[in-house]
């Protein structure tokens, strides 16, 4: 019996959605995404990103989602079903080292956020001077052992989750996080509607102020719909493979992705009339989560409670999406040198727990962990999110438009639906010239 023949895929088409939904939303949307639009001036940065959605991470999604139900197998794999060159199957390897380089950092991120959680629980996030909550996160962050137990759990669990399959453990999961997700956004989203600021922090998410755009925030724009929908890691990819031939592969994209966004715009309506109730500038950058906003929710009636809602939210946010990244590696050793899952996830789950060890104490206990003026934990960001992921997508779009046979193209794009000829043909289109050209754009960009 073959590989595909063995592989268990999701029991539904809601553990398709839920499961691939949180491969996407994760720190991106909730930390990441507020930032970035404080950064960029908030509603032209909007309109914007909404444009790179449809142009840009509608058209890689649905090739991934292509590439992995058709090949029905891990990321590496899948890019060498369609081509005897070898050249391509280096896609799938630039995934798998992307997810694996994203771990080794992500996991650091997520312990510091388990740790938010606790002290929020706990009530050590009241009472503290804005200046005391700037040397909070520098003592957790500079800490030697305690960030790296905290990895250990993180990856622990993960590993767990990973090793009991798709079914009973990340679709399983995902029918259990991803509500509670929705709900947590819900309500605190409710609460920040309420508040004196709410109007101007609306103002400033939702109005386009044109006069603020500049071509770096196309770039962020491009950069952001990239690492928001995980595009290039693998992830998705790797979970098509474990879609039904009766999935309708351009309605869950687009599913996925207005999902994915409305999660982004759900955590800037949590953020942003938060910041301007209690005088923050939106422009903080990425300390806007584990430094400005512990100081905003004590001045909060309940701020206790809602400290707590959102640090779970962020924590869930976060662990859908390590679990994807786990499951791209797991995935690829589990099939290529023949090892059951758990003995596959055990052993990628150590080689990350390492990574990561070195990621953290470069943070603060060893700064001489560094390379070209970086730390482990940058240097495994950039080498990731600068590099690996655009050209990973790149090579995505231009290898589901000019190597894979159109006619395999339509077949799935056009099973188990109606559209048209006319619109395969644009979406075609995009992936030949617009898509490619729009990530060079961004990977140049970056650098500049």
């Amino acid at each position: 019996m073959s590989k595909s023949e063995n592989r268990k895929g999701f029991t539904s088409k809601l553990g398709v959605i839920l499961a691939t939904v949180g491969t996407a939303v994760g720190l991106g949307n909730i930390w990441r995404f507020p930032y970035i639009v404080g950064e960029n001036g908030g509603g032209a940065f909007l309109i914007i990103y909404f444009f790179c959605l449809l142009f840009l991470g509608l058209p890689v999604v649905l090739a991934e989602f292509t590439v992995g139900r058709r090949a029905q197998s891990n990321a590496v794999d899948a890019y060498k079903k369609f081509s005897n060159h070898p050249i391509w199957s280096r896609i799938g390897y630039l995934g798998v080292l992307a997810g694996f380089l994203i771990m080794g950092y992500y996991a650091v991120v997520v312990g510091w956020t388990i740790d938010y959680l606790y002290e929020a629980i706990v009530g050590n996030l009241q009472g503290h001077t804005p200046e005391a909550y700037t040397q909070l996160f520098a003592e957790l962050s500079g800490d030697t052992i305690y960030p790296i137990l905290l990895v250990i759990g993180v990856m622990g669990l993960t590993c767990y989750i990973i090793s009991q399959g798709v079914q009973s453990g990340i679709e399983k999961v995902s029918r259990f996080l991803m509500p509670m997700l929705f709900l947590l956004m819900l309500g605190l989203a409710g609460y920040a509607l309420s508040l004196d600021g709410a109007y101007e922090g609306l103002h400033f998410l939702f109005y386009p102020d044109f006069s603020d755009v500049t071509a770096r925030t196309f770039l962020d724009a491009m950069g952001q719909c990239f690492f928001s929908l995980s595009l290039g890691m693998g992830c998705l990819t790797t979970y098509a493979s474990y879609f039904k031939k009766d999935v309708n592969l351009p309605k869950t994209a687009v599913q996925v992705i207005s999902i994915d966004t409305l999660v982004a715009i759900i955590a800037g309506v949590i953020i942003f009339p938060a910041v301007f109730s209690f005088g923050v500038e939106p422009t903080q950058g990425p300390g806007l989560v584990y430094v400005v906003l512990p100081n905003v929710f004590q001045k909060m009636l309940g701020g206790q409670i809602l400290a707590i809602m959102f640090y779970a939210l962020l924590f869930i946010a976060a662990l859908t999406s390590i679990m994807s990244l786990l499951e791209v590696v797991t995935a690829y050793v589990h099939e290529k040198f023949n090892l059951s899952r758990t003995k596959s996830a055990i052993v990628v789950t150590i080689l990350v727990i390492i990574m990561a060890i070195f990621a953290s104490l470069s943070c603060g206990a060893m700064p001489e962990l560094s390379l070209f003026g970086k730390n482990i934990f940058d240097i495994f960001d950039f080498i990731s999110a600068t590099i690996l992921l655009p050209l990973g997508g790149m090579a995505i779009s231009i290898y589901a438009g000019w190597i894979i046979d159109n006619k395999i193209l339509y077949a799935e794009f056009a099973k188990n639906n109606k559209y048209s000829l006319n619109l395969f043909k644009a979406y075609a289109f995009i992936l030949k010239y617009i898509a490619p050209v729009c990530i060079l754009i961004v990977f140049i960009g970056s650098f500049i």
